[in-house]
């Protein structure tokens, strides 16, 4: 069952609780996390200041909770940061036989309130259950509710087509108008459309487009409005795309939101790859609408190169959460990516502990032509911003203007690089390099040197 980080906030009593839950979103805090067979019930141990754990429960058909700990707010923090645990996919709840103390908790919350008195209230989960009397089934307002989701859909599936054929228009504006003064006016013009685009049910294309203005500015100046035409042509394909192919998943993942946790497990078109990973890079960023993107980048150590994104949100009003994850830590994994045409953004399902024995593991060869590994993913997804690329061994150094650039060792092609290159990395050997390509610069996430792995973060 699926819940999400606003339902988490619609239950606190107050921020200060919020914030308190947020602390305790740390796989260290909890142990004996588990799930029933059903996916309706949660629990978790959460260490607290006594020599006990507090134990810590919830049924998410109702989001009902209980904790041991002597808290007068209810939901308590405790409560709240299971909860977090579980909408967020922070930690796995594998299954298991639910504990005597969720049954009997369980028992007590669903006993009938009658005058008489009550029987006494099953250990076992499934006999705490038989109390409950079997659900008399509606047929005409299970009718009723399907046909409203029906048109729900619909509804929804006219707004995003109408929102997009709205960005196509305002597209052509800008040329008409341009794009010198799009430039000086980006920010403005972007923040009208995308209040449209969220009116549309167009949210994931709308947090794009309020993140534009950022992009394009940090460019130098003389590129500016270079790049302001391939962002604009950018949201023109992506558009086209969602409307020609509007059931696309990845398309429709690009313009509003992405599957939950619960429907992408249960896509069997979604890969799922086991295997040795090394964490790259973690790129943290409070957006414009006041969420907190942290963005983990990992590569596998096995095979042919292949990398993970494993994208988290969540409110900026809550503080700076703590990760779980150390650039260049290298661990055995599953994960299973979302279907895609280049599958890239994954969620985690099954981590094992750190590799501690031995030297860490080298990253895999390149496979074919480096200009190949460039282009390939941007003509198969035209409207990405940025893909993640394995640079062979080269180095960096400057132009007459000062600016950055990479350079191959062993051919003539020279990539320029997106901010500064300060300390050990100018003029150093790199014997391998790990990047995000834009299509005109290369970011840095991490680099090999004779001496050891430089992070960028």
């Amino acid at each position: 069952m699926a819940i999400d980080l606003k339902a988490v906030e619609g239950l606190a009593t107050d921020q200060p609780s919020l914030k308190a839950a947020a602390g305790l979103v740390k796989p260290g805090k909890w142990s004996g996390v588990g799930m029933s067979d059903d996916g309706a019930l949660i629990w978790g141990e959460c260490a607290g200041s006594g020599a006990n754990p507090y134990r810590v429960m919830a049924d998410l058909r109702d989001l009902g909770n209980k904790c041991t700990c002597p808290s007068r707010k209810f939901p308590c923090k405790h409560s709240l940061a299971l909860l977090w645990l579980h909408a967020e996919a922070i930690v796995p709840f594998p299954t298991a036989e639910t504990p005597d103390w969720v049954g009997d908790w369980l028992a007590r919350r669903r006993a009938p309130s009658t005058k008489a008195a009550a029987p006494a209230a099953p250990k076992d989960l499934h006999a705490a259950r038989s109390i409950d009397p079997e659900p008399v089934e509606d047929a005409k307002a299970d009718a009723k509710r399907e046909a409203a989701a029906v048109k729900r859909a619909g509804d929804t599936e006219r707004a995003i087509l109408d929102a997009l054929g709205a960005l196509e228009g305002w597209v052509g504006d800008q040329l008409r108008l341009g794009l010198g003064g799009f430039v000086d006016e980006v920010t403005t013009r972007c923040r009208r459309i995308g209040a449209r685009l969220v009116d549309g049910k167009a949210a994931a294309l709308a947090g794009h487009i309020d993140e534009l203005p950022a992009r394009l500015l940090a460019l130098p100046p003389g590129d500016q409005v270079r790049g302001a035409t391939v962002e604009l042509a950018r949201l023109v394909l992506l558009a086209r795309a969602c409307r020609a192919t509007p059931n696309d998943p990845e398309l429709r993942r690009a313009v509003a939101t992405a599957e939950n946790r619960e429907t992408l497990l249960a896509d069997p078109s979604a890969p799922r790859v086991s295997g040795v990973w090394e964490v790259l890079a973690e790129r943290v960023h409070t957006r414009r609408d006041g969420l907190v993107s942290q963005t983990t980048w990992l590569l596998n150590l096995g095979g042919s190169p292949r990398f993970a994104m494993l994208l988290d949100f969540f409110p900026a009003s809550v503080g700076r959460r703590g990760s779980v994850f150390t650039p260049g830590e290298q661990f055995p994994a599953e994960l299973v990516f979302y279907p895609a045409r280049s599958p890239l953004r994954a969620l985690l399902l099954r981590r094992e502990a750190a590799l501690i024995d031995g030297p860490p593991l080298d990253w895999p060869a390149i496979d074919g032509p480096l200009a190949a590994a460039l282009t390939d993913p941007l003509l198969a997804e035209p409207w990405a911003t940025e893909r993640p690329v394995l640079l062979p061994p080269g180095r960096v150094g400057f132009d007459r203007a000062g600016a950055a650039w990479w350079r191959q060792r062993d051919g003539d092609l020279c990539l320029p690089l997106a901010g500064d290159a300060d300390g050990l990395i100018a003029g150093t050997d790199l014997t391998g390099a790990a990047a995000l390509w834009s299509g005109s610069r290369i970011d840095l996430l991490a680099t090999r040197t004779p001496w050891g792995r430089v992070d960028h973060g």
